[in-house]
């Protein structure tokens, strides 16, 4: 079974940690059921374990170091942080397997807006061709640690975040791309609109835990 948590409100980045940490080691003890948390964070940096001085341009906003992969991410009202907390020790020890299974899942739950996501070989991450201005900008973020099989961390997607809060840093060290949003494709879609879609389409990606994918 997997618990559905929805945070109303903006949830502080550091509780939010300790709360993924907490739930972690009790998915690991067999304590609690495997989870997904949906929130927002205010506005915020975080640096992944890849992440280089140089990318932060600007820190307008705090920034946090944290122990997940990738490079520097901006979090902010209007984007639906996913936390993914899943066991793969039941699910399967294959972490390249794992990351591909979230960006099949973000692309699953953006088709059912007609958004058309596609991944690239060496940006982890979803992106959206923009035929219209000839460029290919990211629409979500992947990012996760694995401690003792046990996932945390893992997506954000850009619902209707303010785009110009991106320019603060080089987002996920690349620089020939940029970032869009399913607001900024005219897309009247809400929160509340993708938390549907991503409860639809999450077992089509993740079928129940111990089941052969």
């Amino acid at each position: 079974m997997v618990d559905w948590i929805v945070s109303q409100g903006l949830v502080d980045y550091d509780d939010a940690v300790r709360e993924m940490e907490r739930r972690a080691e009790a998915i690991r003890a067999g304590t609690a059921d495997e989870a997904i948390w949906l929130l927002e964070h205010p506005p915020l940096y975080t640096a992944g374990t890849s992440a280089r001085p140089e990318d932060l341009i600007d820190a307008r906003f705090p920034v946090y170091a944290t122990k997940r992969g990738g490079q520097y991410t901006y979090h902010g009202p209007g984007q639906r942080v996913v936390y993914v907390m899943l066991d793969l020790d039941r699910r399967g020890r294959d972490i390249r397997k794992f990351v591909e299974s979230l960006e099949t899942w973000v692309i699953a739950a953006l088709a059912e807006f007609n958004v058309t996501g596609v991944i690239r070989p060496g940006r982890v991450g979803v992106w959206v061709v923009r035929e219209d201005r000839g460029t290919e900008d990211k629409i979500a973020a992947i990012g996760v640690r694995i401690r003792k099989w046990v996932s945390f961390h893992g997506i954000s997607i850009n619902v209707e975040p303010n785009l110009d809060h991106f320019a603060g840093i080089v987002p996920c060290g690349i620089k020939e791309f940029g970032v869009t949003s399913l607001v900024d494709l005219g897309l009247p879609v809400t929160l509340t609109d993708l938390d549907v879609a991503l409860k639809r389409t999450f077992s089509e990606v993740f079928p129940p835990s111990g089941t052969p994918a």
